[in-house]
């Protein structure tokens, strides 16, 4: 996490080689169509790589057939107030209602930090998720977006994926993935917007918070 007196950088770095992905899905790498070292005009880059890649947003259509795509989701789940909290998470259990404790759900965006998961560069399957009630709790406080750091809301042998569902049923949107590692809980602007990807399941972030008053 890189940050400055007003922008902290929650996203992961994506490295081609390095970089992992969820087991069986599509890690990145680069392939080097031109370069300036061999003496073309330019260095020109083609990236293979799954769409949830490192720092992500998940698209409707991602869970639910005949949902709409990620470049289809508006805008508004990606950029505003949020606020970050931060719980302990144990390995594949899911955070719950209770264990917020007494953190404000005072902004329409809550990024969760579990502690579970902190780096790409080795996949660990053990990480931290939601439970389906939290999301429920959450939608009746206005939260519109809901990101945490692990690679998934669900964890990572749940079949039936029914944090994923509650998040379809309220309108939530997913952000996953996030480096949340030493971000302090509190009061945020957060700037998250995927691509434009028409159709697409998923779409890699850029994901920064702004400092705002507690």
């Amino acid at each position: 996490m890189n940050s400055n007196s007003d922008i902290i950088d929650i996203t992961h770095p994506i490295i081609a080689g390095t970089t992992t992905a969820w087991p069986g899905d599509t890690p990145p790498s680069r392939e080097i169509l031109l370069h300036l070292d061999r003496g073309d005009s330019v260095t020109l880059s083609t990236l293979h790589s799954t769409v949830h890649l490192g720092t992500h947003a998940d698209g409707p259509c991602h869970y639910a057939s005949g949902a709409e795509g990620v470049g289809e989701v508006e805008l508004e789940h990606y950029i505003g107030p949020c606020r970050v909290i931060r719980v302990k998470g144990s390995p594949r259990t899911r955070v719950t209602i209770d264990d917020l404790g007494d953190a404000p759900l005072d902004a329409p965006r809550i990024l969760i930090d579990t502690g579970t998961f902190a780096t790409m560069d080795v996949f660990n399957e053990e990480f931290a998720a939601l439970d389906p009630d939290l999301v429920d709790h959450l939608a009746d406080h206005g939260v519109i977006t809901i990101g945490l750091d692990s690679p998934s809301v669900d964890i990572i042998d749940a079949s039936d994926i029914p944090t994923h569902g509650r998040c379809l049923a309220r309108g939530i949107a997913i952000l996953e993935t996030l480096n949340l590692a030493g971000v302090e809980p509190g009061r945020y602007e957060l700037l998250a917007q995927p691509l434009k990807l028409i159709g697409f399941d998923g779409s890699p972030i850029r994901a920064v918070l702004r400092r705002t008053s507690p």
